[in-house]
């Protein structure tokens, strides 16, 4: 038997060992996740949960490492968005599993932070319950994303309980703010130098995602004239003046939506983008007029798309409408961008950090894997800016953001076998000469 074929029968094994190693820790997993779930931790109140996450870190025997972000090194990056919190007692927590400097290094991230369970009068269960139904545990940040923050604990954990070691560094990573725009918590850890040659999020995603929309966040104003209601005549209703922006806004999605097409974004959910005028606020009283109006508005654009494009498309669609009326003409609208500002991010289905994270994680469901893209904003875009690979992987379930959200528990020991067999896989490789994969 040549050398080829001992490697292979030895990898045949070591694979058995650990996927048998996750399969007897399946009730731990669900028990740790319990005592996570059931520790609120909307955006802005991540603390406590933190410090649970901490000391699993610790017991695992790994090197770790807390940081709160320091605003005025992250502000200025392209990729910042400003949740408006203060980062104080809203630690990021490391925990390293320090390999060899030579192969690669892998990082498993996910965010302890949550929304808001409310209205809570909704839910069938306790939000904070952690209440197991079968093959079901309910609760906020079940499945978005507290499931996946547990997987990439026990990912270390089964490589630990068989003996192995995967090579190079792994490195676990548990942020905040992801729900906020992540400036504080992923892109914060990345300024901060901890980077690898590998990125997998254990986002709610049973397929390996690869692509996600640009997003931008604007708002429109728009001034009136106020009045008594009984002279109204002599008043301008703003709420009238912005139907005709609100129109404009809904032509250009319309015509978007037919224009603009990304595969991994059409087989998913039938369009590739989106314009949703999310709020209307005018006036503040029945018997005036109303003297302002203001709409606030979330647009995607696919990968290759520019942000800076996007802006200026929006921003001509608004002067078209308002050229179009006397009082607009005289009274422009002011279009003002806030929150979100994520760039679209794609991976290459082609490279070879995708291509290991899906054959393993074929191996452990014994099926076919996709890949797709995501409409929404995901971590994994900031991977971009520091030059390594990124996927989103993760355990699957339902009502992410709704009331009884829950997670497939089926699907938990699932994901770890497949990041576990990716981390040896991947981690065991040498990096380049040029400290890259």
């Amino acid at each position: 038997m040549g050398l080829e074929a001992r490697r292979i029968q030895v990898d045949a094994k070591v694979k058995e060992a650990l996927l048998q190693a996750v399969d007897r820790m399946r009730d731990e997993m669900v028990e740790t996740l319990q005592g996570l779930v059931r520790i609120p931790s909307p955006v802005g109140s991540e603390g406590r949960a933190q410090e649970f996450v901490r000391r699993e870190f610790e017991g695992l025997g790994l090197e770790v490492r807390s940081f709160e972000a320091d605003r005025a090194r992250i502000e200025k990056h392209r990729a910042f968005v400003d949740s408006g919190l203060s980062y104080e007692d809203r630690p990021n927590i490391i925990g390293l599993l320090q390999g060899d400097p030579a192969k690669r290094s892998l990082i498993l991230n996910g965010h302890v932070d949550v929304v808001s369970p409310e209205p809570v009068d909704q839910w069938t269960r306790d939000p904070w319950g952690a209440q197991v139904e079968g093959n079901r545990l309910y609760g906020r940040g079940s499945v978005d994303m507290k499931a996946g923050l547990v997987a990439n604990l026990f990912v270390v954990r089964a490589l630990r309980k068989i003996g192995l070691d995967p090579g190079g560094t792994i490195m676990l990573q548990s942020v905040i703010e992801e729900e906020a725009g992540g400036g504080g918590g992923t892109l914060a850890c990345f300024i901060e130098g901890y980077t690898g040659d590998g990125l997998i999020i254990t986002e709610p995603h049973p397929v390996v995602c690869i692509a996600h929309s640009g997003i931008l966040y604007f708002r429109v104003k728009v001034r009136g004239r106020t009045a008594h209601a009984g002279r109204a005549h002599l008043g301008v209703n703003a709420i009238g003046k912005m139907l005709k922006i609100y129109q404009a806004l809904e032509e250009l999605d319309r015509v978007r939506a037919a224009a603009v097409k990304f595969p991994l974004f059409e087989k998913r959910i039938g369009r590739s983008c989106h314009l949703n005028v999310g709020s209307l606020r005018a006036g503040d009283w029945p018997s005036t007029v109303a003297g302002f109006a203001e709409l606030e508005c979330r647009i995607s654009f696919i990968p290759g798309e520019k942000r800076e494009d996007i802006q200026k498309t929006v921003e001509a669609a608004v002067a078209e409408a308002a050229g179009a009326d006397p009082w607009l003409v005289q009274h422009p609208p002011q279009v003002e961008w806030f929150g979100w500002r994520a760039d679209p991010w794609y991976q290459d289905p082609a490279g070879p950090f995708v291509r290991v994270v899906l054959s393993s994680a074929e191996a452990a469901s014994g099926q076919k894997m996709e890949v797709v893209g995501s409409p929404a904003g995901l971590d994994t875009r900031f991977s971009q800016y520091f030059g390594f690979p990124a996927v989103s992987f993760g355990p699957g379930g339902d009502n992410t953001h709704g009331f009884d959200e829950y997670v497939d528990l089926d699907t938990l020991p699932l994901t770890v076998k497949a990041l576990a067999l990716a981390a040896v896989e991947w981690c065991s490789r040498e990096r380049s000469p040029l400290g890259r994969p």
